[in-house]
């Protein structure tokens, strides 16, 4: 059970749902020698101090996937809220549409564009597991509007 009631550091946390035309998402797998190694997570980061959430975003992507994303391009879609030793994870997940370059995995294990029900049958951080279902609402028939080819 998450203790919410609990004052401690908050760490504020980027992520992207790269979306395609058919409807699949980016994820990429955290590599060996960092926690939760081996587990599934859509790409982001942690916001740098003076660092608004989309700039930091445009700059996880650039350093994670090689690919240029605008900050006009991001959509926020949800968040999630869980709590660590000694601070507080706020995610927040935003769904991109237009992308220059092909995303390629600079600081992961692996990428795979898959569908919001695949996401369910894989291994991911805890705080990433609530983001699928919003999503997944998010994306239910408005593929060829939501997403680039």
């Amino acid at each position: 059970m998450t203790n919410f009631g609990s004052a401690t550091a908050l760490l504020l946390v980027v992520a992207a749902a790269l979306v395609r035309v058919d409807g699949t998402v980016l994820l990429q797998q955290r590599p060996a020698g960092k926690q939760l190694a081996g587990l599934w997570e859509f790409p982001g980061g942690k916001i740098e101090p003076g660092e608004s959430p989309e700039a930091a975003l445009v700059r996880e992507l650039r350093e994670e996937l090689g690919i240029e994303v605008n900050a006009e391009a991001l959509s926020p879609v949800t968040f999630a809220s869980e709590a660590l030793a000694g601070r507080h994870l706020v995610l927040m997940l935003y769904a991109v549409r237009d992308w220059q370059g092909e995303p390629r995995a600079l600081e992961a294990e692996a990428l795979a564009w898959v569908t919001p029900a695949e996401m369910a049958a894989l291994p991911m951080p805890p705080a990433d597991v609530p983001l699928v279902a919003t999503l997944s609402a998010s994306l239910q028939g408005t593929h060829a509007d939501l997403a680039r080819p």
